[in-house]
């Protein structure tokens, strides 16, 4: 059991900051000495008429931080004589912080707010109220997640569970969404070892899609969709990577990218907050192999791009039964140095065509597990 501190604090500009140490740190520093303006963004939403989504807008997002040099990295610890970071401790475990440049914000005037676009009740129009926060998993920028030992690891989780039930009680979010993007391949701006949590105030197509489903189950089948496709995958075998105590590891038999894995818990967990002790404990090392094995499916590809996104059930108890905590770890790229491109069948109609198998995805996995 891993035992994690908590400390808040906030940033110049009013945004929240808090730290997560499994460390003693004699050297924390709670003030951020920069002269920045109060935090204050404007974001809307906008449902469209002819599917329902909402589509997020955030013009402010044009100016943030882009590839800066190594003595700017804004994410590292703010060192003496150096300039300071968004992190103004010169040492830190795992740390979690607002974003400055968010998609959703609670830093924003809503006063005389236009609930249509040009007046159209065809076009709603509503303030992307909820918020977006940066989880930094270690101070070291030549580290990536899977060079973290289990016990920073099991740390990440134990601020995943905790950001989970903060944003949770935000007035109007009804998801957390916890990920991160590694790669230049596919598009990140900082290279130190980050992930994000976005909260929305609404539910994502994916997961809206995904409750959907799990009721039309229960209603024709009677029992649980999540524990159906579990029993599946671990009767046929062929895909699964890692049948463990608490979760089942495997190529989903539908899996879209090129490389793609799901991590799914055996009971109904629908969040990271109600993960058990036990749970928290072999997660820590199944991700540490997980995210190994990454860098070992490619010959001649030290760092593979990926996107791992953790989805949880949607706030709303009374949907929480339609959802369970599940990891889609998945990288766009088909073989060394080339990326599959969403073009129109993806893009246009949300019609995906792999260039490879499911099966064969578990079979590589399998040999560098």
């Amino acid at each position: 059991m891993v035992q994690v501190a908590i400390t808040e604090g906030t940033l110049a500009d009013g945004r929240e900051i808090i730290y997560f140490d499994d460390r003693e740190h004699g050297d924390r520093v709670l003030e951020d000495t920069r002269d920045l303006p109060e935090a204050n963004t404007a974001s809307e939403i906008r449902r469209d008429p002819l599917t329902g989504a909402w589509v997020a807008y955030a013009s402010h997002r044009m100016n943030r931080t882009f590839m800066p040099p190594a003595n700017e990295n804004p994410l590292a610890p703010t060192k003496p004589g150096e300039l300071p970071t968004e992190i103004p401790s010169p040492s830190y475990d795992v740390v979690v912080f607002e974003n400055r440049f968010p998609s959703f914000t609670q830093h924003m005037d809503t006063a005389g707010w236009d609930h249509h676009v040009d007046g159209s009740e065809l076009f709603p129009r509503e303030p992307a109220l909820a918020r977006c926060e940066v989880v930094c998993f270690t101070e070291d920028v030549q580290q990536s997640f899977k060079d973290l030992d289990v016990t920073r690891i099991r740390t990440v989780i134990e601020a995943w569970a905790h950001r989970t039930a903060a944003l949770s009680q935000i007035p109007g979010v009804q998801q957390v969404f916890p990920f991160e993007n590694r790669g230049e391949e596919i598009g990140v701006t900082l290279q130190h070892p980050h992930g994000q949590i976005y909260s929305y105030p609404f539910l994502s197509p994916r997961l809206k899609q995904v409750v959907e489903q799990a009721k039309a189950h229960a209603l024709a089948q009677g029992d649980n969709l999540f524990d159906a496709i579990l029993a599946a995958e671990r009767q046929a075998g062929t895909r699964v990577i890692e049948d463990g105590e608490h979760f089942l590891t495997f190529v989903p038999a539908t899996a879209k990218w090129p490389v793609e894995v799901m991590v799914m818990p055996k009971r109904h967990v629908p969040d990271f907050t109600e993960l058990q002790e036990e749970e928290r404990e072999e997660l820590a090392g199944l991700l540490k192999r997980l995210y190994t094995a990454f860098d070992q499916f490619f010959e001649g590809v030290e760092k593979t791009p990926y996107i791992a996104g953790w989805t949880q059930a949607p706030v709303d108890p009374e949907l929480r039964t339609y959802g369970r905590l599940h990891l889609q770890m998945f990288s766009l790229m088909r073989s060394p140095g080339r990326m599959k491109f969403l073009a129109g069948s993806e893009s246009a109609q949300g019609v995906w065509i792999n260039d490879t198998t499911p099966e064969a995805i578990a079979k590589k996995f399998q040999e560098v597990w």
